[in-house]
């Protein structure tokens, strides 16, 4: 696999992710109280396949770095293995929530009733962000892989995340701002994540009409 379709797949992957994630958050806000079983497994389903993609985008990103700058392979490897983290420990929340919801005999709001994920859909998850997008940022930067403001935007976000580790302290209703499982805390994160990794995505897929064969190294597979 070369250099150009290597970032052609890395930034398909990432569109796929963020379109996903796009279409998952406004079902979250469709119902006031319990959601009904359906729209929470759709939403969830989305997740699942938006974790995919971004699972395919991280790895196809340390093989970027890790062609373009070799040099600078490790931060690569940290984008890839915090951003691997961050879709594993997302997926085992989804799963608690589909148990909770196919288990359940009425309708619930899995985001009150499985308090397991509170934590892991918020500071943990937001811990784990603020890593993979400073790691990426990094990346960028010093391999010259994309425009500035593709890591310039990733640190503002990293530094955002960051803000919302300390939400754990704050309780558990989804309506409050700053709350463990709050929409601002969740809801806002997971859209600010969507629009920005769609954008980085785009530029990714449109950097590799500005390489040739003659400049884009063979990427050993």
């Amino acid at each position: 696999m070369n250099d150009i379709l290597a970032r052609r797949l890395t930034g398909l992957a990432g569109i796929a992710a963020a379109v996903c994630f796009i279409v998952e958050v406004p079902l979250y806000f469709l119902y006031s109280g319990p959601p009904p079983d359906a729209n929470v497994l759709a939403r969830l389903l989305i997740g699942i396949v938006a974790l995919g993609g971004l699972i395919l985008f991280v790895t196809g990103f340390r093989e970027l770095v890790k062609q373009v700058a070799p040099v600078h392979e490790w931060v690569g490897t940290i984008a890839f293995a915090t951003g691997l983290v961050y879709a594993t420990v997302t997926l085992v929340s989804s799963g608690l929530e589909a148990g909770a919801v196919i288990a359940a005999d009425h309708p619930i709001d899995p985001t009150i009733t499985v308090s397991g994920t509170y934590i892991l859909y918020g500071s943990i998850g937001r811990l784990l962000l603020a890593l993979f997008l400073t790691a990426v940022g990094h990346g960028i930067t010093r391999a010259h892989l994309l425009p500035r403001w593709t890591a310039r935007s990733a640190y503002v976000l990293a530094a955002v995340n960051l803000a919302f580790v300390p939400s754990l302290f704050f309780g558990n209703t989804p309506a409050h701002f700053y709350a463990a499982n709050g929409w601002g805390s969740t809801a806002l994160m997971g859209a600010l994540l969507s629009y920005w990794l769609l954008a980085v995505s785009v530029a990714t897929y449109r950097s590799a009409a500005r390489r040739t064969p003659a400049t884009a190294p063979a990427l050993q597979s």
